[in-house]
């Protein structure tokens, strides 16, 4: 099962970068791998890229486990306002939100600066349901 169309509508600005990969755990490893250059790109520190490459590792791989099988994961990254936000995306055939009282999502919010979960119709084919997180981590402030 492909999506026929982004979870979301807003596309942002230019440097908005967006993945479609395989709904597979393979593949964690490559978006973790452009978590932490974008955050690199924009000036996060050490800590800071290691959080967010953790959290959206954490992120994905909830996603994946929902998924229907063969299914594709949209995920964005946008630079907005000294923050990186990540959104992720996937058909899933259960139709609730991921829960945020599990042992995984206590670890995303300790490792990112705010995070959300929801479940949305998918009214496009009617097939299944769209599960979306959504995390933030804010770009370190020096004093």
């Amino acid at each position: 099962m492909t999506e026929t169309k982004p979870p979301t509508s807003s596309i942002g600005a230019q440097d908005d970068i967006e993945l479609r990969l395989g709904a597979s755990l393979v593949h964690l490893p490559i978006i973790r791998s452009v978590a932490a250059s974008i955050a690199m790109r924009v000036d996060f520190d050490l800590d800071s890229i290691a959080d967010l490459r953790l959290a959206v590792d954490e992120a994905c791989s909830t996603l994946i486990t929902r998924a229907v099988p063969g299914s594709t994961m949209v995920c964005r990254f946008t630079i907005d306002e000294g923050q990186l936000l990540f959104r992720g995306a996937v058909t899933s055939g259960e139709a609730d939100a991921p829960s945020t009282t599990s042992f995984g999502w206590k670890v995303l919010t300790t490792l990112a600066d705010s995070a959300s979960a929801w479940a949305e119709e998918n009214t496009e084919d009617g097939q299944g349901t769209w599960i979306h997180i959504e995390l933030a981590k804010r770009k370190p402030a020096f004093t």
